[in-house]
């Protein structure tokens, strides 16, 4: 049985939803969000190497636009292990490609994990631990194990996996199929799926063995893998642009899940910062110099020391200053960042702030 790991890192997104902090040329897996020196790829690199195998099998697939601030974060990443989308395709495609290519080099029993470059997790321990779980239960099935993250409040923001029967346990972990996935829900449903004991969060993390991922993508999505077995990467710009989960994931009868805690953030917007770094005895996040008069509930990032936020009878907020633009919206509706974006895309005033 093989159970070495190859861990592939999904470094193409953009993290608008971080902007202005994230920008073309800086985007989110390039930055620290959590008060450390290590930027988010680079803490996915390290707790990835972590598991064993070390550089050398650490895969990351980018787009061409990012690239060279990958090597630039990731020096010791091999130069054949770094594989570079010509466009975006999202992450059916990437996925595909990656496959194909460790197939080709390792055999189709080769067992691969996919790990997006913005997750925060807080038990090193305990994401190896579990980690170890899924490549022996991808090794020894047929099986596209999922990792379920044990829910903590009913989020409308998250992916839901539903578990069903289960098959065993592995690394003393449980194992069920899958029942199904349910995009996110609205608020409603989501405290009924809490109240059953039978959901997790869908943590976009993925291990199997590549024959096996590969096949599933021929029966469910032959219009990507298809196309890449015969032209390679070349075709990239004509794939369809969809995600692994509505690709594959919702189709496939090979789906496994392993409820898991480890302590886990996606980073998606900039209320993550509060998740991570909110104390009791402090009435903001503060990542940069505040003054503030009545001020609670606020997020506030200055990326230039020397510039000085100032607020009076403010109350959950987001305020960002970042080089020449400022920021500033309820917490409530941090999700519109992408819309303002699209305006500012449309006018040729401020594509320098994109």
């Amino acid at each position: 049985m093989n159970t070495l790991l190859f861990p592939v890192i999904l470094a193409g997104g953009k993290g608008e939803r971080f902007w202005p902090l994230s920008r073309k040329d800086r985007p989110k897996q390039f930055l620290s969000l959590d008060g450390s020196s290590r930027s988010l790829l680079q803490a996915t690199a390290d707790r990835l190497i972590e598991l064993g195998g070390g550089w050398d099998f650490l895969w990351v697939i980018t787009s061409s636009q990012i690239a060279e601030g990958v090597r630039q974060q990731l020096p010791d990443l091999p130069v054949e292990n770094l594989l570079i989308e010509s466009e975006g395709r999202d992450t059916a495609a990437a996925v595909a490609w990656t496959s194909l290519e460790i197939k080709q080099r390792y055999g189709e029993d080769a067992v691969i994990g996919f790990f997006p470059a913005d997750h925060w997790i807080a038990d090193q321990k305990a994401f190896a631990h579990t980690l170890s779980a899924a490549t022996q239960l991808a090794a020894s099935t047929a099986a596209i194990v999922t990792l379920g993250i044990k829910p903590t409040f009913p989020s409308t923001g998250y992916g839901y996996i539903e578990q069903g029967e289960k098959i065993g346990s592995f690394n003393e972990l449980p194992a069920y199929h899958v029942n199904r996935f349910t995009e996110k829900p609205n608020r409603e449903t989501a405290e009924t799926f809490l109240s059953t004991g039978r959901f997790s969060w869908n943590s976009g993390m993925f291990v199997f063995r590549a024959g096996v991922v590969l096949k599933e993508l021929h029966t469910h999505a032959p219009e990507i893998i298809e196309p890449l077995e015969q032209h390679g990467p070349d075709i990239y710009p004509q794939l369809p642009k969809k995600s692994i989960d509505y690709a594959l994931m919702e189709k496939t009868t090979l789906a496994y899940v392993l409820p898991v805690d480890f302590g886990w953030d996606d980073l998606g917007d900039w209320n993550a910062i509060e998740r991570l770094l909110k104390t009791e005895e402090t009435p903001n996040v503060e990542l940069g110099t505040h003054v503030g008069l009545d001020t609670q509930g606020a997020i506030i990032y200055a990326s230039n020391p020397e510039d000085v936020v100032v607020t009076i009878g403010l109350e959950d907020v987001v305020i960002v200053r970042d080089r020449n633009v400022t920021l500033v919206v309820k917490k409530e509706r941090t999700q519109e960042i992408k819309q303002i974006l699209k305006i500012l895309q449309s006018d040729s005033r401020f594509t320098d702030l994109l």
